[in-house]
């Protein structure tokens, strides 16, 4: 791994504490040039297109470039937004019932969580649906549920449901989306607010509280009251708070009675899903409802709203007051849509580019509140998205980093299930599996502050890097050169050219790069066209970069073929360890590690 030179502005200083890997991969991010302004709705060319998909993608193919040229950028949101949506559910139940059909005999056998994770890849590198896939992602983080915990683990195929459920709800309105969050049974398990009960004097118990104060915190107003650019209103020289111990006491009141959807309202229902021992097989995908007897009836304060006593218990009523509150209050476009835009674009949003997606998130344009396609839109078109600076950008988290490279080479699956598992080892993979952060903060929180960095001196924030360290530096590293060589994913039996072999689960496609590796040069050239698209003469790969990779893979010796030809093994393998040496090198670097 080279080192950036000294000279090169930088947007991050490496930490004190961190091997000169992870400081590596900060000190790039200002190292990639800058780009005009440009305000087309037509990329101005095919390595402009390749940036956008990067955003709004798992990342760019040529197939994928190509249609945003013939579209446009608005035209191919547009024909995104109109695709079916790719389910994870379904691919969850085919895999499922694969497994059983294989093990007849055991009651028990179940593709489990490896069927979360495979549909999300699938649909990650085959979907046609890349953008709804890349934004439910996206609110994958924000409205956290985790296959970490015990009890959202257990329910592997609810888990995908939940995953389609951000893909559908994400594109309507974010009130819609809200509701959805609230009232599904693993946010309801994860967040506590399933079986919820009404206070009992007699017992002394309390509203559970944890889902009315996370549900504030974390998914719709924040700690803080905000102007719409994003900036901290400040009342007499300081911050204020956007709620206090009685807001969430009040709003606790209004998540009380919700449980399963079951066969009646008994409280055999409400405490156990289950009538006489039978449960709706689809109670942990189904919305929660509300149980007037568990609901509680007293007036309900919370941020400026009251919601009055009811003589007649009436959750659907409290509810509906409870999210219209949270879907209205003046935070929540710049809260969101700064989020969305850190998790699509660029870490450190200028105040008007926040500024404008909270404008389009308060109205449309057709006086519609929340609409997420303008929102989404308001994001990914807004010039600042088209352009590169010393402030411009973000890390690639790990597993946006192996997507961008699975589906620029093709990736196939032997198995068609994409079964590249759980990778949280820090140590020997990416250190980050979807749907498995550690808590309800997610892997990584949106005002993380790399310590020791030039960027915290700036002010300036870098979520991703709380992801990087001396363990996961050295382990994608590993993991990356392994892959590369050997495939991604489980290992299982395949036919190939007629001989059974054993070998992982993703292959690539190197076809292109095969036949250019006697030419190291273009060879090179090539790799940084797939992967690190741009508009000068190496496509975004800095000229130095490139030397040292077209040394390292031409110092890889490539025999001539002899007078019998019996070494045309030897001159294959060579040639595919030049391949592999090229796109590995690439790959950990810190240019490509950093999109800018």
């Amino acid at each position: 791994m080279r080192m950036p030179t000294p000279a090169a502005p930088a947007l991050f200083a490496g930490r004190r504490a961190a091997t000169a890997l992870a400081a590596a991969l900060v000190l790039a991010l200002a190292a990639c040039g800058g780009s005009k302004e440009d305000e087309d709705d037509q990329p101005a060319s095919r390595a402009e297109a390749a940036h956008f998909l990067a955003q709004a993608s798992f990342g760019p193919t040529e197939a994928e470039i190509d249609r945003v040229m013939k579209l446009g950028f608005r035209g191919w949101i547009d024909d995104q937004l109109a695709r079916p949506p790719s389910s994870n559910r379904a691919f969850w139940d085919a895999q499922n019932t694969a497994v059983k059909a294989a093990d007849p005999t055991n009651a028990n056998a179940s593709i489990g969580a490896d069927g979360v994770y495979n549909a999300f890849w699938r649909h990650a590198l085959t979907g046609d649906d890349q953008l709804r896939q890349r934004l439910a992602f996206a609110l994958s983080q924000i409205f956290v549920i985790s296959l970490a915990d015990g009890n959202v683990g257990n329910q592997p195929r609810a888990v995908a449901q939940y995953l389609d459920l951000l893909g559908e709800k994400g594109t309507t309105t974010y009130r819609e989306l809200l509701e959805s969050v609230s009232l599904h049974p693993l946010m309801g398990t994860y967040l506590t607010s399933i079986r919820n009960r009404k206070a009992d004097v007699r017992t002394g118990r309390v509203p559970d509280e944890n889902y009315a104060r996370e549900v504030m915190q974390l998914f719709a107003i924040g700690l803080v009251e905000l102007n719409n650019d994003g900036s901290v209103k400040q009342v007499n020289g300081a911050p204020r708070d956007t709620y206090g111990p009685d807001d969430i006491a009040g709003l606790a009141k209004v998540f009380t009675g919700f449980s399963w959807a079951c066969a009646d309202l008994s409280n055999n229902c409400f405490n156990n899903g289950a009538l006489g021992g039978v449960s709706d097989p689809e109670r942990w995908t189904k919305p929660m409802v509300g149980y007037p007897q568990f609901h509680a009836t007293e007036e309900k304060r919370f941020l400026g709203t009251t919601i009055p006593a009811q003589g007649t218990a009436d959750p659907a009523a409290s509810l509906k007051a409870g999210l219209d509150a949270l879907a209205n209050h003046p935070n929540v476009g710049p809260f969101i849509g700064r989020q969305l835009i850190q998790r699509l674009v660029t870490s450190n949003p200028s105040p008007a580019y926040v500024s404008a997606v909270a404008a389009a998130f308060n109205n449309n344009g057709s006086g519609v509140r929340g609409d997420m396609k303008a929102v989404l839109k308001a994001v990914l078109l807004h010039p600042e998205a088209r352009q590169a600076s010393d402030r411009s950008g973000k890390l690639r988290e790990p597993i946006l980093r192996l997507s961008t490279l699975l589906r620029a080479y093709g990736y196939a699956s032997d198995s068609g299930r994409f079964r590249i598992g759980n990778t949280d080892a820090a140590g020997s993979s990416l250190g980050q599996t979807v749907m498995r952060s550690p808590s309800v903060f997610n892997f990584y929180r949106p005002g993380y502050v790399a310590p020791g960095t030039q960027a915290a001196a700036a002010g300036l924030v870098a979520p991703e890097m709380a992801l990087a360290q001396e363990t996961s530096a050295a382990g994608y590293v590993n993991y990356l050169r392994d892959g590369i060589s050997q495939g991604f994913g489980a290992s299982g039996p395949v036919t190939v050219n007629g001989a059974q072999v054993t070998r992982r689960d993703l292959q690539p496609d190197f076809t292109a790069e095969l036949a250019l590796a006697d030419k190291p040069d273009e060879l090179v050239q090539k790799v940084a066209s797939k992967l690190m698209p741009g508009e000068g003469a190496n496509g975004g790969m800095p000229e130095l970069l490139k030397k040292e990779i077209v040394d390292a893979v031409g110092a890889i010796a490539v025999p001539q073929l002899n007078s019998s030809g019996s070494n045309q093994a030897q001159i294959t393998n060579a040639k595919r360890n030049r391949v592999n040496a090229a796109v590995f090198l690439t790959m950990v670097s810190p240019e490509f590690q950093v999109q800018k």
